[in-house]
């Protein structure tokens, strides 16, 4: 693609490495931003700034927080005892969008991937077995997305988790094997959260 601008190429190469954007959505987006006016673009960049230097991550559940506790860990309407494990704040929003799940959440920071060197040590599985220690938990809800890194990672879980006398669930596959939670509808989701299965059960299908 031919640039009549340098300072046009490098913007649209930037927004070309978010993921899904190719060039030619780049392109549009830095031209409808340079349509607008200076004010509307400087919020624009001081919000990515601002998201970016002040975001937290709940020191309870990993989610992403204003705060050093997330408003679901904070909240009193929450069943503390109900734990479910997802792979990231996508997944976060997109059971919480169902209306169907009132427990807290533990978020993985990803999925166990030898092929891109995602060990469980790279994501926050040590601080789960200890929420489960330390707390009065009565179940652990496994919803992570169904594909090979999913149930991978849904099988090491159960292997850490499996002693300690707890109620071990995973969500129904109402969602297609290799689909992702977040791309989920509310419908079907909110389904497959209210109609979990022991996990134990699931491995048997």
């Amino acid at each position: 693609m031919n640039f009549s601008s340098k300072l046009l190429e490098n913007a649209v190469a930037e927004f070309a490495k978010l993921p899904g954007v190719g060039q030619k959505t780049a392109l549009r987006l830095v031209l409808h931003l340079l349509n607008r006016e200076e004010q509307e673009v400087e919020d624009f960049g001081n919000a990515i700034i601002t998201l970016k230097r002040e975001i937290k991550h709940c020191r309870s559940c990993h989610n992403i927080s204003d705060t050093d506790t997330c408003e679901i860990c904070a909240s009193p309407k929450r069943d503390t005892a109900l734990i479910c494990v997802v792979e990231d704040a996508r997944d976060v929003m997109a059971i919480e969008n169902t209306a169907q799940y009132f427990g807290r959440y533990h978020v993985l920071g990803g999925l166990i991937s030898p092929m891109d060197g995602i060990g469980p040590a790279d994501l926050f599985i040590e601080s789960l077995v200890n929420r489960v220690q330390t707390q009065e938990v009565k179940e652990v809800i496994l919803a992570l997305s169904p594909n090979m890194e999913g149930d991978t990672t849904l099988f090491y879980l159960y292997k850490k988790l499996k002693d300690f006398n707890i109620p071990i669930t995973t969500i129904a596959r109402g969602v297609a094997f290799g689909g992702e939670l977040e791309y989920a509808d509310e419908i079907t989701l909110g389904r497959s959260i209210v109609t979990r299965v022991p996990y134990e059960n699931a491995m048997m299908r």
